[in-house]
């Protein structure tokens, strides 16, 4: 019985030998893959006034905005993050995302703390150059198996950004909303002087400023990145549940024999994510104004 355990805690210690060197090397380097998927809650965007039909046909046209496939390149200290050019839509355009925004590399470098993010927003190319924001982890015992991994489970409470559009919600989603909605309904029933929904679609939607964050992250990888814009923990991030959006690890290759290189985005005017969120702010209250100085009818 000694014997076996000995050999047991040898095999265990050649492991964690081997691992070390791995990630000890100078040009040590692997590649992650992500899967990301963003439901939207039909219901909750004057979806009552749409048939089953025309919900599912607006879901498919809007598939390729929110499932989509992501790589990962990382070092000890840099990662960049972009969409998988390979799996793009025909004609789509590159990361094209809703309200006209494209999103192109997250580059993070955590030993100089620092964000390169180029974003495009209505034509105009945007350089993001900011310090990274490090969320406020907390460590929880729990753990999973993603993949061949042993994953462990950590949350945070996230600021969320003018621009995440991801996490659009109705104004006042909850419960006592939906009993105001119901009341509503059956109030428009019966008093046909009073119109039918708000011709302003901005009022009804809204972006709450925080959202919860569940991440879960694997120490047998001790790079300090993740997907996106996250990153903080003792090991690479396999997992993450934030709002509506779940983005999860598929693949994961070690030292692969055809590196991207990893290099910080240079294109764009540079700006601070705060300057970058001012002008996404000042371009939705336009676009609103627009909107209702058209009475609510769009272009004619």
């Amino acid at each position: 019985m000694k014997l076996k355990s000995t050999f047991k805690n040898l095999a265990t210690l050649l492991v964690l030998i081997i691992t070390s060197s791995v990630f000890a090397q100078d040009g040590f380097q692997g590649q992650a893959t992500y899967m990301s998927k963003t439901t939207m809650d039909m219901d909750n965007f004057g979806g009552r006034e749409l048939s089953p039909e025309r919900k599912k046909m607006i879901m498919e046209r809007m598939k390729t905005m929110l499932e989509k496939t992501f790589i990962l390149d990382f070092n000890k200290t840099e990662s960049t993050y972009k969409e998988d050019e390979a799996l793009e839509a025909p004609g789509g355009g590159r990361g094209f995302m809703m309200g006209g925004m494209a999103a192109g590399t997250i580059y993070k470098n955590v030993k100089e703390n620092l964000l390169l993010q180029d974003q495009e927003f209505f034509g105009k190319q945007f350089l993001i150059k900011d310090s990274l924001v490090k969320l406020d982890w907390k460590m929880s015992g729990e753990s999973k198996q993603i993949g061949k991994y042993t994953a462990f489970k950590a949350t945070a409470t996230k600021k969320v950004d003018a621009a995440d559009w991801t996490n659009m919600r109705r104004r006042g989603n909850d419960k006592d909303k939906k009993e105001d909605d119901k009341k509503e309904v059956a109030e428009l029933k019966k008093d046909s002087t009073k119109t039918d929904a708000p011709k302003d679609p901005f009022e009804d939607i809204e972006i709450p400023e925080e959202i919860e964050v569940t991440a879960w992250y694997t120490m047998d990888i001790p790079v300090n990145s993740g997907p996106g814009e996250y990153w903080g923990l003792p090991g690479l991030i396999l997992e993450v549940n934030a709002g509506r959006t779940t983005i999860l690890c598929s693949k994961i290759v070690m030292n692969p024999s055809d590196k991207n290189e990893i290099k910080k985005p240079s294109k764009g005017k540079e700006v601070s994510m705060e300057e970058y969120q001012d002008t996404v702010k000042k371009k939705m209250e336009e676009m609103r104004e627009m909107f209702r100085s058209r009475g609510g009818r769009g272009r004619n």
